[in-house]
């Protein structure tokens, strides 16, 4: 069951010299449950497409369809409704508040979900718990590494149970055990049945997912199911 659908996705935008496309006729197809990787050189619009898949980032042209609904066609209330409890969003800069403790970050999200006071305290052990960090929980943000933040941005990302996360350039910074513990804490989701979506210039941690996205310019050069050759099947 394919739980993301793009038909003729296009984003183009204007320089001095005119349009420039930054994503070109994209036609993909990403199964509920899967690990996929997008990947290709700086520029080729990889970040471009993952916005446009999360809502965030209004398509020059073509649809985006999540559960045979199009995403572009929503209202502005059902759009922000849609990124908030159906998409966990991972950034490679964290987007977190230094000041705050791994507890209150967490908060903020759950907070913006609507959820109540009472059964917040309960989702965030349980989040933490999930990634490792719940001896931080009361730790402040300016006082973790690179990895623990990433962990704490992957517990804030699945706090409202979403059946989508949509992670950029998450172990671009770390080095490369942090990067292990990441990716195989996606891994993990993906068993759960999350369906995870990662943009990485690192083929190692393309190599570590299901299927391998490749674009060039705007397009993509390769589509390519690495589940069977991992396995040896």
């Amino acid at each position: 069951m394919n739980i993301i659908e793009t038909k003729c996705l296009c984003k183009a935008y204007s320089d001095e010299s005119g349009k420039v496309g930054a994503v070109k006729n994209i036609d993909i197809s990403i199964e509920k449950g899967s690990f996929v990787s997008i990947t290709g050189r700086s520029g080729s619009g990889k970040s471009t497409l993952l916005k446009m898949l999360g809502g965030l980032l209004m398509p020059t042209e073509g649809t985006v369809y999540i559960g045979g609904r199009n995403l572009y066609e929503m209202s502005e209330k059902e759009l922000a409704a849609y990124r908030c409890n159906e998409i966990g969003f991972v950034f490679q800069d964290y987007i977190l508040e230094e000041t705050y403790t791994v507890s209150q970050n967490i908060e903020i999200a759950l907070m913006i979900a609507g959820i109540p006071p009472k059964g917040r305290m309960k989702i965030i052990d349980s989040v933490l718990d999930e990634v490792g960090m719940i001896h931080k929980k009361n730790s402040r943000v300016k006082c973790l590494s690179g990895g623990e933040k990433q962990r704490v941005c992957i517990a804030r990302a699945i706090a409202n149970n979403p059946q989508i996360i949509l992670a950029d350039e998450p172990c671009g910074s770390l080095d490369y055990k942090n990067g292990r513990v990441i990716m195989e804490l996606f891994r993990k989701l993906r068993d759960a049945g999350k369906t995870v979506i990662l943009v990485t210039h690192i083929l190692e941690d393309a190599n570590m997912t299901d299927r391998i996205i490749t674009l060039k310019d705007g397009c993509i050069i390769k589509n390519e199911d690495i589940r069977y050759s991992q396995t040896g099947i």
